[in-house]
């Protein structure tokens, strides 16, 4: 087995609620690398974290984010849904990995990755999603690092990967075989996968030598990678 970066989904979720600071910091304290953060933006354009698209699994509050103002989100939720500025503030020098949700516009795009400029976080911050989504971050940065997010068996069009340049390719776990992790190293990409959370799928997956492991229970990884010595950072 090789070491692999521990990503932590969305924080420390079996702990601390889901994308917020405490969940984050909970998670890095537990030995993530790196946390995965949702990012959406509210009604005035502000990049916050959220997963969902309405407040209602998390907060008990039945409102969709894109109906609402920032200022209307923190009155909500006495303010524990932090902005995308917040959560990069609370995670000092740790990666983070910045997942696109929804239906991503150039003017999502544009206003998160100021927000990762003006936070001074360029050199950590790296952003997965799907192609749609890829294609408009590398449009707006020829320098972002990108884990295209992939979800069949079918590799990816050379003309799209071409275009969108990821460093990483983004797999279920569920779909990573020994021929899969093969494919994907002899291409030249590194290669990650969520969202193991039994340490039973953690060791499969370390056994096929993947490079990186977003999930719920990055406690459990860290442990479990710790008996294999110092972790690497790709």
């Amino acid at each position: 087995m090789q070491t692999v970066t521990a990503v932590a989904h969305r924080g420390a979720p079996y702990h601390v609620r889901e994308n917020t600071v405490d969940s984050l910091r909970c998670a890095l304290d537990q030995g993530a690398d790196a946390v995965e953060v949702d990012v959406r933006l509210t009604r005035d354009g502000v990049p916050v974290l959220l997963h969902d698209e309405t407040l209602e699994r998390l907060w008990d509050i039945d409102r969709p984010l894109a109906a609402l103002s920032a200022e209307e989100l923190r009155g909500l939720t006495a303010g524990a849904v932090p902005t995308l500025a917040e959560a990069l503030a609370a995670t000092g020098d740790s990666r983070v990995m910045v997942d696109l949700c929804g239906r991503v516009e150039r003017r999502t795009v544009d206003r998160v990755m100021d927000v990762v400029r003006s936070s001074g976080a360029e050199d950590r911050a790296y952003y997965c999603a799907g192609a749609e989504a890829m294609l408009a971050v590398r449009a707006a940065d020829p320098a972002a690092e990108i884990a295209l997010t992939w979800t069949t068996l079918a590799p990816p069009r050379p003309a799209l990967l071409e275009a969108v340049r990821p460093r990483w390719l983004n797999y279920r776990f569920s779909l990573v075989s020994h021929d899969l992790a093969a494919r994907v190293h002899h291409d030249g990409y590194l290669l990650s996968v969520w969202t193991p959370d039994t340490r039973r799928s953690m060791r499969r997956l370390l056994d096929l030598g993947v490079d990186s492991i977003t999930t719920n229970r990055v406690d459990a990884l860290h442990a479990l990678r710790s008996r294999q010595g110092p972790a690497s950072h790709p």
